[in-house]
């Protein structure tokens, strides 16, 4: 019997690049977003806690899938065996990832009359 496929999945998320590793993952029917489906979580006996993986384990818990914008993902690799899931600062001075599109800037647009 052939071993399950194990995908790691990169993306932004509120300024962060979310790292995740699931055994589903495939275009949604959803236009523009990628559906992730059964999320690996290490069960991990060692004494030593990643925060950033225990805060991933809370944020999905009790998520069947995700859809994440196709625009947000970085990589989506298939890998031998799971590894850690974690959250890192994307390196943006900024710390915000702009949306697309772009909102409006504020203040008044003049008219050309």
């Amino acid at each position: 019997m052939k071993a399950d496929k194990i995908y790691r999945i990169a993306f932004h998320n509120r300024g962060d690049i979310y790292e995740l590793h699931a055994r589903k993952v495939h275009q949604s029917n959803m236009y523009a977003f990628v559906e992730i489906e059964d999320i690996i979580f290490g069960e991990r006996s060692s004494v030593v806690v990643d925060p950033s993986e225990e805060r991933l384990k809370s944020e999905f818990a009790g998520v069947k899938r995700t859809y994440i914008p196709l625009q947000a993902v970085i990589r989506i690799d298939e890998v031998e065996r799971e590894g850690s899931n974690r959250i890192t600062p994307s390196g943006d001075n900024s710390g915000k990832i702009t949306p697309f599109p772009p909102a409006p800037r504020g203040g008044t647009q003049s008219d050309s009359n």
